[in-house]
């Protein structure tokens, strides 16, 4: 028979699944940014600092204020806790899914436009790159480039995609496993090395997993961190090929890993994993990023929380209906607010361009939401908290945040 879940104790059940039903530690080390990293399976990348990149919010939105070192540490220095590929998207993933990610590695599965063409018609450039990287790196693409001569004459209308044919080689390698990334610049560049040089020597030996065990292991995670997930959902979560993820959720399901449920008013049936916690009640309190898993996948946020977001960021500013870098407010088990928020690290201020409460948000929701961002605003190392004119909590807003705010211990200025 199967079990039937209202959309409250779904919702509950991802929140809890997500880690929102645990604690902020007082001072976060490196094994808290691991059982993050273990439950949600990767950090999605994105090089957007308008506010804070968005790979480094999703631990914050956890546990709290962090040292970014922690972070930097864990993605650039050995043992490494996580690796950057295309998981859901560009991402630094868990490195314990290595051997997971080998097979799309192998098939070359979402390989696109210049890499692709730069393998097929300059195979003798790959390899010099390759060679060059084996001999000097870690490399990022601008010293490649200088040390290899390509010289390319490149389409300039495109901004961030004018790749020489050696950037592109760089990134067949790294799509196909035979480069990975050591560590990020200052500037964001990604440094090239050879695997062996980077990740832990036992997860190479690891076997590569075929595509329909790394199917298994990849829909066990998601439904893991979702908690509970219709089949669509699971799928989205490391972007997996249609068949093979069918097949895994059928062979998890025969295991006992899935339990069939429907969820009131959900017009998919979904499952939910037999380790998943059912709490009675959450009491979280976080700003998300756009790209946290709690609201990457829209259509799974609307059905869990009632909430309609969209990130607006390549819409135009005279058609934005909240602004370019909104954030979903959670409090309880609810997103009950969005709120526009900006760094202005020259005058050291965390800009709010505005604010907006959900239909049905609690009386609270501007007193809760000043203290997170009197937390947020710390974390950042601003001392200041300036609120614009748009949306229906701002008036609040600006009496509840006006003073300097108080700087946490650890800080989150960018590196």
């Amino acid at each position: 028979m199967t079990e039937r879940l209202t959309t409250l104790q779904a919702r509950r059940i991802a929140l809890a699944a997500q880690g929102f039903t645990r604690p902020r530690p007082d001072a976060v080390e490196r094994r808290h940014l691991v059982s993050t990293l273990r439950r949600l399976g990767f950090f999605q990348i994105d090089s957007v600092n308008v506010l804070q990149r968005a790979h480094y919010l999703p631990l914050y939105s956890r546990v709290g204020p962090y040292d970014l070192e922690v972070f930097h540490r864990a993605a650039g220095r050995a043992p490494r806790a996580m690796f950057e590929y295309w998981a859901h998207v560009a991402t630094f993933v868990d490195v314990d899914l290595w051997p997971a990610m080998q097979h799309r590695m192998a098939s070359r599965r979402g390989l696109w436009g210049g890499p692709e063409r730069v393998a097929q018609e300059q195979p003798d450039l790959v390899d010099a790159v390759l060679e060059h990287v084996a001999a000097h790196g870690p490399r990022t693409a601008r010293q490649v480039d200088a040390a290899v001569g390509e010289e390319v004459d490149r389409d300039r209308s495109h901004w961030g995609w004018n790749w020489s044919a050696t950037k592109n080689a760089l990134e067949y390698l790294f799509h196909t496993g035979q480069l990975t990334s050591a560590r990020r610049t200052a500037q964001f560049e990604r440094q090239y090395d050879l695997p062996e040089r980077v990740i832990p020597a036992a997860v190479l030996a690891r076997p590569a997993l075929d595509e329909a065990e790394a199917h298994r292991v990849m829909v066990e995670h998601a439904a893991r961190a979702h908690g509970v997930a219709t089949a669509p959902c699971l799928r989205d979560y490391f972007r997996s090929a249609p068949e093979p993820t069918r097949a895994a959720i059928e062979d998890l399901a025969d295991a006992g890993v899935l339990l069939p449920v429907q969820v009131r008013g959900w017009d998919r049936p979904a499952w939910v994993h037999h380790e998943a916690v059912r709490p009675r009640v959450v009491r979280a309190r976080a700003l998300l990023s756009p790209f946290d898993p709690v609201v990457f996948e829209r259509e799974r946020t609307e059905r869990l929380f009632g909430f309609r977001y969209r990130i607006e960021i390549y819409v135009p500013k005279a058609q934005r209906e909240f602004g370019y870098y909104v954030l979903p407010f959670l409090l309880g088990d609810d997103l009950v607010a969005r709120v526009d928020l900006k760094a202005d690290r020259s005058r050291g201020t965390l800009v709010v361009h505005g604010a907006w409460a959900e239909v049905g948000a609690p009386g609270d929701t501007a007193a809760e939401l000043a203290e997170e961002l009197r937390t947020m605003a710390g974390w950042l190392g601003l001392d200041a908290i300036e609120v614009g004119h748009r949306g229906d909590l701002v008036e609040t807003l600006r009496g509840l945040v006006q003073g300097s705010t108080t700087r946490p211990r650890t800080s989150g200025r960018s590196a």
